[in-house]
């Protein structure tokens, strides 16, 4: 039976979101052989808007892609804090509890990665570049170019990591 994963890269200022098909008709189960790109894109927030307003405007973008797409699952990865840029975690924390609740309130499983486990699923290596992600994304999918904005390529990472770790396990 073929799967609908929805990868999210949080952020206050701009959100990447990935939506990947896995799996094929039939009741095959999921490979990333059988990974198709449904949508991707991003949400962008104004930067002058005020913090409530920022975050009511990334729970309607991001609850109307649930809507459209109606994932099975919704892969994200886990907080994680700067020490050189504590207020970019803070802001990233925000945005992600509105993804998760989001989600929650459409009654969609949320998966959760630490970025290291995304890279090393991608390329082996738990510390690969931005370069090597995007390669690797690219040719997982057989992208003509590679993904862009990062914050897209961040989120099918992120989509792709799920759908590997689903292909073995089953998904609830």
């Amino acid at each position: 039976m073929a799967r609908t994963i929805c990868g999210v890269d949080p952020g206050l200022g701009v959100t990447g979101y990935a939506v990947l098909r896995v799996g094929g008709e039939g009741g095959s189960s999921p490979t990333l052989e059988g990974v198709t790109l449904v949508d991707a894109g991003v949400f962008r927030s104004d930067r002058q808007g005020e913090l409530p307003d920022r975050l009511l405007q990334l729970d309607a973008d991001f609850s109307s892609v649930l809507r459209d797409h109606q994932p099975d699952v919704v892969a994200v990865e886990e907080l994680y804090a700067h020490t050189k840029h504590p207020r970019t975690s803070i802001l990233m924390g925000h945005a992600r509890g509105v993804l998760l609740c989001a989600a929650a309130r459409a009654g969609i499983p949320v998966a959760s990665y630490p970025a290291t486990r995304v890279k090393r699923h991608l390329t082996g290596n738990g510390h690969a570049s931005k370069v090597q992600m995007q390669r690797a994304i690219r040719m997982t999918l057989n992208l003509a170019a590679p993904p862009e904005p990062d914050d897209v390529a961040d989120a099918l990472a992120i989509a792709l990591c799920c759908a590997g770790e689903s292909a073995r396990f089953a998904l609830r």
